[in-house]
């Protein structure tokens, strides 16, 4: 079972490049970031052609999370992230795809920081560990999939310190997302490749793609229960490299 990740940054825009890659890699099941597409503006026939059913939360402008599955069914158990009946951004949706259960995260980007945005952020990724706890108690095979906006580690960006001040590497982002993994989430690509850069974000500015100057921010985290089955994990690199392309790069991992 191949399982991967993508903020596809704007899913209209960029539909021809994401259904050449469905065609090329064939994942199982697929979790989008950033649709930037309202609910009934969402390419689901043109993906139904692909051969992926879909599940999707839309959102005008901006946000937006959707779960495609290939030749299988998808049964949604929540569209939101608990924690705040307020929030009505679209960053959360958990479905059960050939008994795992998958959550696909957007979590928010926080600049400038400090300010608001950061504030919300760290609320977020709050809210995110306290559901993520409970979803391990289930013992269930999981896998918490999406572009979680930090940089875990300095190991995962290019030596810089032009980012020093941006939210994707405040100190508070890495401890939230080292709290996952002590709660027992394993971070499957590094769990893969201790020592690799593994980067899934390249800005678009000042030629980064071509420099490899690069982040990791997209993660892939599995239960205890999936561990034993994690195979192999990877990044998509070239995907990155296509014309008029999303600044993310999709990431994998291969379950037994």
């Amino acid at each position: 079972m191949k399982i991967a990740t993508f903020n596809v940054n704007n899913v209209n825009k960029r539909l021809p490049s994401l259904l050449a890659w469905l065609r090329s890699t064939k994942p199982d099941v697929v979790c989008l970031q950033e649709l930037k597409a309202a609910q009934a503006e969402f390419p689901e026939t043109a993906l139904r052609k692909a051969g992926y059913s879909s599940a999707w939360v839309g959102q005008k402008t901006w946000n937006g999370v959707a779960i495609l599955a290939r030749k299988s069914e998808i049964v949604v158990t929540r569209r939101t992230l608990p924690g705040d009946a307020n929030d009505n951004q679209s960053r959360y949706l958990e479905a059960a795809v050939d008994g795992v259960l998958i959550a696909c995260v957007y979590a928010p980007n926080g600049n400038p920081q400090p300010g608001p945005k950061f504030v919300y952020k760290m609320a977020w990724l709050k809210r995110l560990n306290a559901h993520a706890g409970k979803l391990l108690k289930s013992g269930a095979p999981m896998v918490i999939a999406g572009d979680f906006n930090v940089v875990p580690t300095p190991a995962d960006i290019y030596p810089t310190k032009s980012w020093d001040k941006d939210a994707l590497v405040q100190p508070e982002g890495r401890a939230a997302f080292a709290a996952l993994l002590k709660k027992g989430w394993t971070d499957a690509l590094r769990e893969c490749h201790a020592d690799e850069p593994m980067f899934t974000f390249w800005s678009y500015w000042r030629n980064r793609y071509e420099r490899d100057a690069g982040l990791r921010i997209d993660h892939l985290l599995v239960s205890p229960a999936l561990l034993p089955k994690l195979k192999d994990a990877g990044v998509d690199r070239a995907v990155r490299g296509k014309p008029d392309p999303s600044d993310h790069a999709p990431a994998w991992i291969v379950l037994e």
